[in-house]
C-alpha cells in the first residue's frame, strides 16, 4: 500500500482532525505510528505514540497551545503509549483507555511471553473507559468500541457522527494485524472483525499507514484472508506437520525474513482457535514449542 508521509508533520486528514507520523519505522510499525490530534478550539489525542523529544515537540506544535481534554490510547503497546505520561504531565491530560495491559490468557508453565518487552504495564490510565460509552472532547462524539483480539484490552474511537473510527492496530490497510498469544487471541480478533462489519463507519483511521477509505471490503478480506490461513494449517497437519515451524516454513515460504517470528505468533493464535472448537491439540501445554496434531473426528 503505498503511503509516503512527512514524518514529525502534522497532516489535516478532515476538518478538525490531524494525523503525525512518529519517527518509529519498522517491519511491525510500517512507516511509523500515527498520532492523531481531534477538535478545533480543545482537543483530544488519540496514541500519542512513542517515547520520543522529536515526536513530543511535533504533537504540542499541532496542538498549538489548546486545551487538551483527554489522552486516549488504543492499548497499551509502547509504541502507542511511550509518550502518554509526558504528554499528560506537560498538558494536565488524563489518559483513558479500556485498561491496563492484559493478556487474552495466563502463560503456560515454562511458556515466554515473546511481546513482553512491547507491553506498557505502568501506563497511569485516569478513566477506563466500557464498550459502547460515548463521550464528548474537542467538540465531537465519541464513542468507545471494545475489539480485543491483538490484545485483550484493545479498543478503537468512533466519530459516529462523521463515520469515523479510529482502529489502533485492529484493521490496518498496510498489513495484516498481528496475533500473538498469550496477549492476543483469534477469537477475539475474528469477533471484533464481525462486530466492525455491523457498523456504520466508512472511514478508519488506523494505528499504522493510510485512511482505510472502503473498510467492509477490507475486512471481510481479512476474514477469508484468517479462514485460508485456517485451512492451510489444517492441511499441514493432516500432513504430518507437528511443530510451528515446520508449518511456517511450509505456508509462509515468501515472508519477509524479519517477519517470520510473527508469523509463528500467527499461527499459534490459529492452533489455539482450533483447539478451542475441539479442531487441534498440543501434545500437552500450548506455546510456541508444542507439538500438535488433528483431533480425530467421531465416525
Amino acid at each position: 500500500m503505498e503511503f509516503d508521509p512527512r514524518i514529525g508533520a502534522a497532516q489535516a486528514l478532515a476538518p478538525g482532525i490531524l494525523r503525525i507520523v512518529a519517527p518509529n519505522p519498522g517491519p511491525m510499525t510500517f512507516r511509523g505510528t500515527n498520532s492523531y490530534v481531534i477538535g478545533q478550539d480543545s482537543v483530544a489525542v488519540v496514541d500519542p505514540g512513542p517515547d520520543n523529544a522529536d515526536h513530543l515537540a511535533a504533537l504540542l506544535d499541532a496542538i498549538d497551545g489548546r486545551p487538551l481534554g483527554a489522552i486516549l490510547v488504543t492499548h497499551c503497546h509502547l509504541d502507542h503509549t511511550g509518550l502518554a505520561p509526558r504528554l499528560a504531565a506537560l498538558t494536565g491530560a488524563p489518559i483513558w483507555a479500556e485498561g491496563p495491559h492484559r493478556s487474552a490468557r495466563s502463560l503456560e508453565e515454562g511458556e515466554a511471553n515473546a511481546l513482553d518487552a512491547a507491553a506498557d504495564r505502568s501506563l497511569p490510565i485516569a478513566r477506563r473507559l466500557a464498550d459502547g460509552e460515548v463521550f464528548h472532547l474537542g467538540g465531537e462524539r465519541f464513542e468507545a468500541v471494545a475489539t480485543p483480539g491483538h490484545v485483550a484490552n484493545h479498543m478503537g474511537f468512533a466519530l459516529p457522527d462523521r463515520g469515523i473510527l479510529l482502529s489502533g492496530d485492529h484493521v490496518m490497510g498496510w498489513a495484516t494485524t498481528l496475533v500473538a498469544p498469550p496477549d492476543g487471541s483469534m477469537a477475539d480478533y475474528m469477533a471484533s472483525l464481525d462486530k466492525l462489519l455491523g457498523r456504520a463507519e466508512t472511514l478508519y483511521l488506523p494505528g499504522h499507514g493510510g485512511p482505510v477509505s472502503q473498510p467492509h471490503p477490507l475486512m471481510r478480506g481479512l476474514r477469508a484472508h484468517r479462514r485460508m490461513r485456517e485451512r492451510a494449517i489444517i492441511e499441514r497437519l493432516a500432513q504430518g506437520d507437528e511443530t510451528i515451524p515446520a508449518i511456517v516454513a511450509a505456508i509462509y515460504r515468501q515472508t519477509d525474513p524479519r517477519l517470520l517470528g510473527a508469523a509463528a505468533l500467527n499461527v499459534l493464535a490459529h492452533l489455539e482457535f482450533l483447539a478451542e472448537r475441539g479442531l487441534a491439540a498440543p501434545h500437552g501445554a500450548a506455546g510456541l514449542d508444542a507439538r500438535w496434531q488433528l483431533t480425530p473426528r467421531e465416525p
